[in-house]
């Protein structure tokens, strides 16, 4: 067999005319400021060590890899030109894109390259642990002119769409502190409670853009606080509204977008804990609530229902006989926790990120769907920083709310899923799901890849690992004074199109 050559041709993606920038302007024009709001507190400036979906949209513009994907959900070459794959998924041969410069002026180099995706899998000295986990099975990273060959221990048919992995400069001690990358988008400055401001990089690769001087990341208190200054004129795109709040905008002034995406809205059930660690249990609430009832509460209709760890929107890696495996049937859930020795019921604490109004109104809806089978729900409000820290890193819960975010990749959305993954803070553990996932990267033909898919889909439903309620639509309201704003199908604000009309 020949090897297989994979060169894409980065795909132009067409200005779709919509919305908002303050200030004068003339159709086509160049130059300004376009203001995004937030309500996440960025945490984390280092590419290689960001967890966090609001932290890796505002990065998204700063930092770049060999492969990017695109609006549409494509992954497309980047700082790499192309890339060939050897027969047995065990050698990645990049052809690296020449006249790409650095923030700070410098040539990109295959060092670059060879320094940045070592960093990324542990392999610098000194280095005891990978920090980027899914690049762990790298075992060498070499330059050879123009190109750069990584060789991996094991076969992984899927790996390519973690080559989308920062490169950064071999020279910046502390990229956290000083974050440094090839995108569209220069860091300028963070202030703690305030905003995050980049500016345009003179010197992109990808010549013409950006078309806009500077772009604010604006951190606002929650999602009401950011449509009054939406309102107000102060902030030109505000993403993630619901329904609800974007019809009480003026079409006139706002365009409203809407997009499916590969989300997870899950009520997260932390495995470990008592009554949770009985799959009775987690079976009781799976089917004590109503999917569509949450939904048309919390996102106005606009979201699909889910019984599984895996949005429609993974296409055929998603499993459609699935659908509709969980109906509400409240006197089953009483049976079940009665089966589990939970008869009179149970108190259960939901620990919920505050700035997040759709979690929030969700783990209402919750706590009174649940009180109809005995289940007394607490709702513990906490600052993102709060959540982040203790909750999914330190997995000190009993059940939380909060939307799931991948690449756009299969294996990303279920490696959370292995016993042993850093993101597995479910603390989930079936070794069947162990072994189907360490399958997949092993098997190159695509029908046999999508049944081990499925399978690990069919076991999780079958474990009731967790409470999956829904791919929530993205909505975004942009000001209709700019054009250029692509929504995407992932956790991403992509600022390098948008511009004055």
């Amino acid at each position: 067999m020949k090897n297989k050559i994979i060169s894409l041709i980065l795909a132009s993606v067409c200005a779709i005319s919509m919305a908002g920038l303050s200030g004068c302007a003339k159709t086509g024009t160049t130059g300004g400021t376009v203001t995004v709001g937030i309500t996440q507190e960025p945490t984390v400036f280092d590419p290689h060590t960001v967890v966090a979906a609001g932290d890796k949209e505002i990065l998204f513009n700063i930092f770049e890899g060999l492969y990017k994907f695109d609006s549409d959900g494509n992954l497309n070459p980047c700082l790499a030109t192309g890339v060939e794959i050897s027969d047995d998924s065990k050698t990645y041969t990049f052809t690296l894109r020449e006249g790409v410069k650095f923030h700070n002026g410098n040539d990109m180099t295959a060092d670059d390259v060879v320094y940045s995706l070592k960093r990324a899998a542990g392999l610098l000295d000194g280095q005891d642990a990978p920090l980027v986990s899914e690049l762990s099975g790298i075992s060498a990273v070499e330059a050879d002119g123009g190109k750069v060959k990584v060789s991996l221990a094991e076969p992984d048919s899927e790996l390519l769409s973690y080559f989308t992995t920062a490169i950064i400069p071999d020279e910046v001690s502390d990229i956290n502190a000083t974050p440094v990358g090839t995108g569209p988008f220069k860091f300028d400055s963070y202030t703690i409670g305030q905003d995050v401001t980049i500016s345009k990089n003179e010197s992109y690769w990808d010549s013409g853009l950006p078309y806009i001087d500077k772009a604010v990341f604006k951190i606002t208190a929650d999602m009401d606080a950011g449509l009054i200054e939406l309102q107000n004129g102060t902030i030109d795109i505000y993403p993630y509204l619901t329904t609800d709040r974007a019809q009480q905008l003026d079409p006139a002034q706002f365009t409203v977008l809407t997009k499916g995406s590969n989300m997870v809205q899950i009520f997260a059930l932390n495995n470990k804990v008592k009554p949770l660690d009985d799959a009775r249990v987690r079976e009781a609430i799976n089917i004590a609530i109503n999917r569509e009832n949450i939904i048309s509460v919390t996102m106005d209709g606009a979201g699909a229902p889910l019984t599984t760890a895996m949005s429609p929107a993974m296409g055929k890696y998603y499993d459609t006989s699935l659908d509709g495996t969980y109906t509400q049937d409240v006197n089953k859930a009483k049976e079940l926790l009665k089966e589990a020795g939970y008869a009179d019921g149970f108190d259960l604490t939901i620990t919920v990120p505050s700035n997040y109004l759709v979690h929030v109104n969700t783990a209402v809806e919750l706590q009174s769907e649940l009180s109809a089978v005995g289940i007394n729900c607490k709702i513990n409000q906490v600052d993102w920083a709060t959540w982040l820290d203790d909750t999914y890193q330190k997995r000190n819960f009993e059940s939380t709310v909060i939307a799931l975010t991948s690449n756009y990749a299969p294996f990303d959305v279920l490696k959370r899923y292995r016993s042993f993954d850093s993101g597995n803070f479910i603390n989930y553990n079936n070794p069947e799901v162990d072994k189907l996932m360490a399958a997949i990267p092993l098997e190159t033909n695509e029908e046999n890849k999508i049944k081990l898919y499925h399978d690990v889909l069919k076991v999780l439903l079958n474990d009731h690992a967790s409470c999956y309620i829904q791919d929530p639509e993205n909505t975004v309201a942009v000001s209709t004074k700019i054009t250029g704003y692509n929504l995407y199908p992932m956790y991403v604000q992509d600022l390098s199109k948008v511009r004055f009309n």
